[in-house]
């Protein structure tokens, strides 16, 4: 049995209260070194709240959330890389300004911030004024503030508004390397299916609560696709289906089976032995946002707190 990783972030019995309102309630979770992490939820859900807490912006109404520990890789010049919301970005100041100004901050060579420039591809824009840049710069200049100095560990609020596809696979790309080397991430987004590419684990918040914790493939797992099939008896087909294995079969109102885990070869293969004649057999994908709907929508938001 391989020990155990040493942890990255941490966070236990974590609950925020603003003015009688709940916004974040029991959160825990731990993010492992060597691993990306997202903490997913719609607005309200008390996402950008855990960060403020995580960075120390914000003290918990109770519970502890801590950042590093022992083996965590945490040290050095600038240990921890964040990108908040909103970005902070000064219209007036170049490119180059704002990195200049982090670098001196902590303790970076200005050679290093060339090498940003150049990874983030922003070398080009480096004597452009912030106000001057496309969303999609501006987001990428905040995100090279952030990896800024090569942190160990990284913080990310909503790191995917503004980025196009091709950016969104390099920032992938990015951290897939990160993770590689020992490095982690909790990265923060409304989308279920827009960090699925890049997240080892999920943790999901709905209403200011965990509503769902753990690997992509055992969330996919117990959210599968499905074939519906429309037969001349359902409930035979269902039977065959069960005796040979396959048992997750939903029976829809308007009469037709919502099976999952088994091909369609093998349901034709049900259905010959069953004698059932099926009619239609469509295939049904299980959309990421509509797992996420469905694991957030009884969770209470908290009023008038967008976070």
């Amino acid at each position: 049995m391989s020990p155990a990783r040493p942890l990255a972030f941490s966070v236990s019995g974590l609950t925020q209260t603003f003015d009688g309102v709940t916004v974040l309630r029991g959160v825990g979770f731990s993010v492992p070194v060597g691993t990306t992490a997202a903490l997913v939820g719609p607005p309200g859900s008390g996402k950008s709240t855990l960060v403020e807490i995580l960075l120390g912006q914000s003290k918990p109404t109770s519970g502890t959330a801590s950042v590093g520990g022992p083996g965590s890789g945490i040290g050095g010049a600038r240990p921890l890389g964040a990108l908040l919301q909103p970005r902070g970005l000064h219209p007036t100041r170049t490119v180059r300004w704002h990195l200049l100004v982090y670098a001196a901050a902590a303790g970076i060579s200005d050679d290093e911030v060339d090498e940003i420039l150049a990874t983030t591809r922003l070398d080009a824009a480096a004597g452009v004024k912030v106000q001057a840049l496309t969303p999609s710069m501006q987001s990428r200049l905040a995100l090279a503030i952030a990896l800024l100095g090569n942190p160990p560990l990284l913080i990310l609020d909503d790191p995917l508004t503004g980025l196009d596809a091709a950016e969104r696979a390099w920032l992938f790309a990015h951290l897939h390397r990160h993770a590689r080397r020992g490095g982690a991430t909790l990265l923060t987004a409304q989308s279920l299916s827009a960090v699925l590419p890049v997240a080892d684990n999920l943790i999901v918040l709905g209403g200011g609560s965990v509503v769902y914790q753990g690997s992509p493939r055992s969330l996919r797992r117990s959210h599968p696709d499905r074939l519906v099939v429309a037969a001349s008896s359902p409930i035979a087909l269902a039977t065959m289906l069960a005796a040979e294995g396959f048992t997750d079969a939903v029976m829809r109102s308007d009469g037709r089976l919502a099976i999952a885990e088994a091909s369609r070869a093998e349901i034709e293969s049900a259905a010959g032995r069953a004698r059932v004649r099926l009619t239609e057999v469509i295939p049904e994908p299980v959309h990421p946002d509509r797992v996420l709907a469905a694991l957030t929508r009884t969770a209470p938001t908290p009023f008038g707190m967008p976070r």
